[in-house]
């Protein structure tokens, strides 16, 4: 995701208030809900195979991003984790090389999870979620934590949700008004077209840097959005903005929660009900680093991430 950089504006005092989840429900039977099939990433040395003692660890990127934004986190991950873990980077629907639906929602989303561990006959896992994937995560941990050895999640809360997120329509509008290239430009030039486009929008470098990821050359060679913006835009408040209410589950196994020193995604008003939803949690933040802490910050946060992992 993106912080308040992207633009200077004075944001209403209560927004986390308005946002903030004082109970925990579920709400019908997801049973019901309609599954896709997640496109994945396997990461595993072909010259020291992951051990047979290590669960495999998933990752869940966040929203507007793709198993690609993990690539060398997932190496890493997979080299430095003892025993050393198989490491499967997930696109979440509506995103990378995912199916898109009209659907987005936390429990549809963990639905797909149970769907890919059940066809890859996963057991038990740990998972990581960044930002909305850890939104992901946490909705799978208290909903089958059959399948769940750890978690941690990065840069979000159950409880709350960051100011920072009133910036996101500002992004739908403003990727809604790109016009697309003609498919006789290189996709570097396309790209450098769309980023002027979004430059009047979108202030920040990086953001539009990291939003032109998703850029990409259709079947017919057309230049097209990788992720469904429309589904993701049309649940965006409904659907992505808030934690599903959990009421009555809790996840009773090790869950570490990591959050940038600047940012504000994990307030810490919010760590008492974390607890109660998660009793066993952690906390660890990485200083000098904002929302992108595993961009700013990739070698804290793999120790971290990897200590962690390696904990029996």
């Amino acid at each position: 995701m993106f912080l308040m950089k992207l633009l200077k504006l004075n944001l209403i005092p209560s927004f986390r208030t308005m946002f903030r989840n004082v109970g925990f429900h579920t709400k019908g039977d997801t049973t019901q809900l309609e599954t896709i099939v997640m496109a994945f990433a396997t990461y595993e040395s072909k010259k020291r195979p992951s051990s047979d003692a290590a669960l495999p660890l998933i990752i869940v990127h966040g929203l507007f991003g793709s198993k690609r934004n993990w690539n060398s986190i997932s190496k890493v991950l997979n080299a430095k984790t003892v025993p050393q873990r198989k490491v499967i980077a997930v696109d979440c629907r509506n995103h990378g090389n995912s199916p898109h639906t009209n659907e987005h929602s936390y429990p549809h989303l963990a639905e797909d999870i149970k769907i890919l561990v059940e066809k890859l006959n996963i057991e038990k896992a740990a998972l990581l979620g960044y930002s909305t994937g850890g939104r992901v995560v946490m909705y799978f941990a208290l909903k089958y934590p059959k399948f769940v050895e750890k978690l941690i999640v990065v840069e979000t809360s159950p409880v709350s949700s960051s100011p920072a997120y009133i910036l996101t329509p500002i992004i739908f509008t403003a990727l809604k008004q790109v016009e697309l290239p003609n498919n006789s430009m290189p996709l570097a030039s396309a790209r450098r077209d769309c980023d002027r486009q979004l430059a009047s929008s979108i202030g920040n470098k990086d953001t539009r840097a990291f939003l032109l990821t998703n850029l990409t050359q259709g079947p017919s060679g057309n230049y097209i959005w990788s992720m469904n913006l429309k589904a993701i835009a049309d649940n965006f408040s409904k659907n992505i903005l808030a934690f599903p209410k959990t009421r009555g589950f809790t996840f009773d196994c090790p869950v570490l929660f990591i959050s940038g020193e600047t940012s504000n995604y994990i307030p810490e008003e919010d760590i008492p009900k974390i607890l109660k939803k998660f009793p066993k949690a952690e906390f660890a933040i990485i200083k000098e680093s904002g929302h992108w802490v595993h961009i700013d910050k990739p070698v804290e946060f793999l120790k971290i991430c990897s200590d962690f992992l390696s904990k029996k």
